[in-house]
C-alpha cells in the first residue's frame, strides 16, 4: 500500500526568485494591473487602490531593507522545504497547482485536470520586461524534459472517478497549443523543478485545478473533499511506496491580503472545514485563488499536522500590491 508521508505547500511567485533590488521594478508594473483585489473586496485598478489604502503603513514595509530582509527570510524557507523534500525519500510526488491559460486554454478548461503522461516539459526561463531583463534565481534557461509515473496516474484518475469527481485527464503536452508555457507545465510545476528539486528529479503526477478562471472555479469545499479522495486514492495503490503532495501557489496576491492569508493558514492548520468554507469567495479570486491548492493539500493530509514554516507578506508598492508568500509542511 502507497504511504502518504509528506505535505508541502510554497508560494510560486516570481517574485521569490527576483533579488531584492528588483521588487520595486515589479512594483512599478503593478500600476498597469486593472483588476487589483483590495483587502476591502473591492476589485479595481492601481490608483483606486492606492487612495484606498493605508498609505502611513505600507509606506514602512517597501524599503529597500524591508525587500532583503524578506528577499532573504523567502530564500530560507525555500531551501527548508526542498530539505524536506529531499530527506523524505519520496518515490512519487503529487503535485497541485494552476494551470494560468499555460496549458488549460478557453478550448477545454476542467476543474481538475490529472496529467498521466510518461514525461512533462518544463519550459526554459528567458529573460524579459518581467524580470527586468535578467534571469530569475535557480531557474534554468533551457527547456528540461522529467518523468512522471503514468500507471500510479491513471489509478488516481480511476479512484477519483469512483469517489465521484469527473476528472479531467491529459497523457500529453501538445507542443501546437499556444499557451505560455511553450507546450510544457505551467509555471506553477516549473518552480517545483527549478527551486525545490535540488537532488534527483522525483517522478510526479500533476494535478491542475482551474483556481482563476470563471465560470467552472471550483468552491473550498470541493477542494477539500478533492484533497480527502487524493488520499483514498494513494492509499489504495498497492505498490509499496512512499509518496508526498505538494500545493504550489499562493497565498494573497496581487494585492497582499494578510487577515485572509492568516484566516486559511488557521483553517488548515485547525483542520476545520467550516473555516476553510467560510474564507470570503469574493477575495479568493486572482493570485489569491491559489489558496486553493493549499486546501486540497490540506483535505489530502488530514492524518498529518501542519507547521507553517514562514509567512512572509512580500509588499512591492505603495498601494500595497505584492505577494505573500507561504511556505507550510504537513508532517
Amino acid at each position: 500500500m502507497a504511504d502518504l508521508v509528506l505535505g508541502l505547500a510554497s508560494s510560486h511567485s516570481p517574485q521569490l526568485s527576483t533579488p531584492a533590488e528588483g521588487w520595486a521594478g515589479r512594483g512599478e508594473r503593478d500600476k498597469g494591473h486593472l483588476e487589483l483585489i483590495g483587502t476591502d473586496g473591492i476589485t479595481s485598478n492601481f490608483e483606486d487602490l492606492l487612495a484606498r489604502c493605508d498609505a502611513s503603513r505600507i509606506a514602512k514595509e517597501i524599503t529597500q531593507e524591508k525587500f532583503e530582509q524578506r528577499h532573504q527570510q523567502n530564500q530560507k524557507a525555500i531551501s527548508h522545504l526542498s530539505k524536506k523534500l529531499h530527506d523524505a525519500k519520496l518515490d512519487v510526488l503529487v503535485m497541485v497547482g494552476d494551470d494560468q491559460q499555460e496549458y488549460l486554454l478557453d478550448d477545454n478548461m476542467p476543474a481538475f485536470c490529472v496529467y498521466w503522461g510518461d514525461q512533462v516539459k518544463v519550459a526554459g526561463h528567458e529573460a524579459g520586461p518581467s524580470t527586468g531583463g535578467q534571469h530569475l534565481i535557480g531557474y534554468h534557461t533551457e527547456d528540461q524534459y522529467a518523468p512522471t509515473d503514468s500507471s500510479f496516474g491513471r489509478h488516481i484518475i480511476e479512484q477519483l472517478m469512483e469517489s465521484e469527481f469527473d476528472v479531467g485527464r491529459s497523457s500529453h503536452l501538445d507542443p501546437r497549443k499556444g499557451g505560455r508555457a511553450k507546450g510544457g507545465i505551467g509555471h506553477a510545476f516549473g518552480y517545483v523543478y527549478n527551486r525545490l528539486m535540488t537532488g534527483d528529479t522525483i517522478p510526479t503526477i500533476p494535478i491542475m485545478l482551474n483556481t482563476y478562471y470563471p465560470p467552472n472555479q471550483p468552491t473550498p469545499k470541493r477542494c477539500h473533499n478533492l484533497g480527502q479522495a487524493l488520499q483514498e486514492a494513494i492509499a489504495s495503490w498497492p505498490k509499496d511506496i512512499r509518496v508526498g503532495i505538494l500545493a504550489s501557489g499562493g497565498l494573497s496576491h496581487f494585492v497582499v491580503d494578510e487577515e485572509l492569508d492568516q484566516a486559511a493558514l488557521a483553517g488548515m492548520q485547525a483542520k476545520s472545514v467550516e473555516q476553510l468554507i467560510a474564507l470570503p469567495r469574493e477575495k479568493i479570486n486572482s493570485g489569491s485563488s491559489e489558496i486553493r491548492n493549499w486546501i486540497v493539500v490540506a483535505g489530502a493530509t488530514e492524518q498529518l499536522d501542519m507547521t507553517v514554516v514562514d509567512y512572509v507578506p512580500c509588499y512591492r508598492s505603495p498601494a500595497g500590491t505584492g505577494c505573500a508568500m507561504g511556505f507550510a509542511t504537513w508532517e
